[in-house]
């Protein structure tokens, strides 16, 4: 199965961009995904192609009329979640990209403006999807976000199987330090550990720099792993120290 994108947008020129070079844009040329950009311009209903208007009750800005964005939405493939990229958004999680990687594809709908006319979330199903607590010009950068994070987790994307899974999130916790040659840099040695050749010691130092570096850096995330651990089917969990 081939993980089809389809972008709706009014900046069809911005695709695939970044997503045309290194393994997504390798991958795209080997057919493992497919990219289509419709311009939401195009579904405009009169001779001027309008695709906003005031805001109802007043303000600043424009918004994007439901009606045109509606049969943008309309003319592309109902088999894959339908997504749109605002700041009022569900947080995009690893969990989540998984999940969209493992299915059909996804309808990604950029906005500019102010926004969406509201009704067009319930009566198209659409999901809002936020990456981050920042506001951009546009839903399009966070469209190649999401895509990137989907892309690379496909099959075949970034080699070896195992590439992503020690990764930051993919186990709810930060990723662990790397290093490489040269052993020695201005005075700073890589960890002994890491040029033990002991596997097993060299596992529990990065499980042990990965909690370490969460629980400083993400006391969100920390909590959240904890928890999670808390509630494991097992049951059993014992506190440590740190806890």
């Amino acid at each position: 199965m081939t993980f089809a994108a389809t972008i709706l947008t009014l900046y069809p020129e911005m695709f695939p961009g970044p997503l045309g070079l290194s393994l997504a844009g390798r991958a795209l040329g080997e057919g493992k995904w497919t990219l289509d950009a419709v311009n939401i311009r195009d579904f405009a209903i009169d001779k001027h192609r309008t695709v906003d208007d005031t805001p109802a009750g007043g303000g600043a800005g424009m918004v994007l009329r439901v009606d045109v964005l509606a049969a943008a939405i309309d003319s592309v493939p109902r088999d894959r979640p339908i997504l749109a990229m605002t700041p009022r958004g569900a947080p995009l999680s690893q969990a989540r990209v998984r999940q969209l990687a493992e299915g059909p594809g996804v309808t990604i709908l950029c906005g500019r403006f102010e926004g969406f006319d509201e009704r067009i979330f319930d009566a198209r199903g659409v999901e809002e999807v936020s990456i981050g607590d920042y506001i951009l010009s546009g839903g399009e950068m966070g469209a190649l976000v999401l895509l990137d994070a989907c892309i690379r987790l496909l099959p075949g994307v970034m080699g070896a199987a195992s590439s992503g899974v020690d990764e930051s999130f993919e186990t709810g916790l930060l990723e662990y330090p790397h290093y490489t040659r040269p052993p020695m840099w201005e005075g700073r040695t890589i960890p002994e550990v890491l040029r033990s050749g002991d596997h097993a010691r060299i596992a529990a130092w990065r499980k042990s720099m990965a909690e370490t570096e969460t629980r400083l850096r993400r006391p969100d995330l920390w909590e959240r792993h904890i928890g999670a651990r808390v509630q494991s089917p097992s049951g059993a969990h014992a506190k440590t120290k740190d806890e």
